[in-house]
């Protein structure tokens, strides 16, 4: 998965864009008096805060201008969820307390979708806090922490994933022709595969000309056109390169790549957070058709051996193992276009690439159709 890498290109600063300015008006209530609100808004990847006040008599209210079709965030301190809305000049009325609002139908709209990504939002909170108590725990040891996290947490984050997954792409495939996927893409910049975002940055649809949206698909873009010229390989022979063992030793990869069983190049790292999550999907892949004729070359981007080596054992990967130990600078990155990892190629018996990063549900999916169970 390039999930968390492709979050992390988001983080760049967005270009800033000038926009129609329009007003906004929100009144609110909220049972505790003296308590403090405050009202943000997004800009690009980040959210800052532009005004805030506290709660008299239940009732507490911002009005402001921002540009149009912004979106506005408004929270109490402590809570750990916000109530949202695009500014559209509709004025909004929000209890905070029962997370309802009330204003134009789009925001009304977005205000339902936006509670659909509590519950896997919550299980995310809960596996970071999870981590830090882990973290802080004396009485493991180093290693001891690592496996708990290898062991115990990255299938918790998988699943979380997953779920929010499906919860974004349900709001897009109801939303196509409005912006309210607009104010969920972070979210889904880190929770939906790379192809699947690809498909959705379209021009044709509304959200992506949204002011959050608009620059950082303009970043994206450069990604999917590495993308797009990876594809081109499909339907042609692999690319052959020369790397080491685990034990020093070197190998070509055509050693064991078009020698009549089906290969999945695996692109990695001990260090990669989402390959390591990744892993018991390929392991039980490998256990599975392995006997039937299906192989798999990891090539690592580590830059250290022993990370490497022990990173092999600890995820039980029985198969091939190749590095150059230089990291970003390996020779299969520049020969394969790699940009970010997890990555994939699935070669056939000649040789042949008949598919790029297969990963989840997949990768499982491909190698039934080819072996038939």
């Amino acid at each position: 998965m390039r999930k968390m890498l492709l979050l992390a290109a988001l983080m760049v600063a967005a270009l800033p864009m000038v926009a129609q300015q329009v007003k906004y008006s929100v009144k609110g209530s909220s049972p505790k008096d003296g308590e403090k609100v405050y009202l943000s808004w997004q800009d690009g990847p980040r959210s800052t805060v532009i005004d805030s006040t506290v709660v008299v008599s239940g009732q507490f209210a911002f009005e402001g201008e921002q540009q149009k079709e912004a979106i506005m965030r408004v929270m109490r301190a402590g809570d750990s969820w916000q109530v949202i809305f695009f500014n559209d000049g509709t004025p909004v009325s929000i209890d905070l307390e029962k997370r309802t609002l009330k204003g134009s139908p789009l925001n009304e709209r977005l205000t339902t979708y936006d509670l659909l990504t509590d519950k896997p939002g919550e299980a995310v909170h809960r596996v970071i806090e999870e981590y830090a108590a882990l973290q802080a725990d004396p009485s493991l040891t180093n290693e001891q922490k690592e496996q708990k996290v290898n062991d115990e947490l990255m299938p918790k984050i998988q699943k979380a994933m997953e779920e929010m997954g499906a919860v974004l792409k349900r709001i897009f495939e109801e939303n196509r022709d409005n912006i309210i996927p607009a104010a969920f893409f972070m979210q889904m910049a880190n929770n939906v595969d790379e192809d699947y975002l690809m498909e959705i940055l379209d021009d044709k649809y509304p959200f992506t000309r949204h002011p959050v949206v608009a620059p950082i698909k303009k970043q994206l873009d450069a990604q999917f056109a590495v993308r797009r010229l990876r594809m081109q390989m499909i339907g042609k022979q692999f690319v052959d390169l020369e790397e080491a063992d685990v034990d020093g030793k070197m190998h070509k990869l055509s050693e064991y790549v078009g020698k009549g069983t089906w290969v999945l190049i695996d692109f990695w790292a001990s260090w990669c957070g989402p390959c390591r999550a990744e892993m018991p999907n390929v392991v039980a892949n490998y256990e599975k058709y392995h006997a039937m004729g299906f192989d798999i070359v990891g090539l690592s981007f580590d830059q250290k051996k022993e990370p490497w080596v022990k990173a092999i054992g600890d995820l039980n990967m029985p198969w091939t193992h190749l590095s150059d130990l230089k990291g970003w600078n390996t020779v299969a990155s520049s020969l394969y276009n790699i940009r970010s990892i997890p990555a994939s190629v699935l070669v056939d018996p000649t040789g042949k690439v008949v598919a790029i990063d297969l990963r989840g549900e997949a990768l499982g999916a491909k190698l039934q159709e080819i072996f038939g169970q």
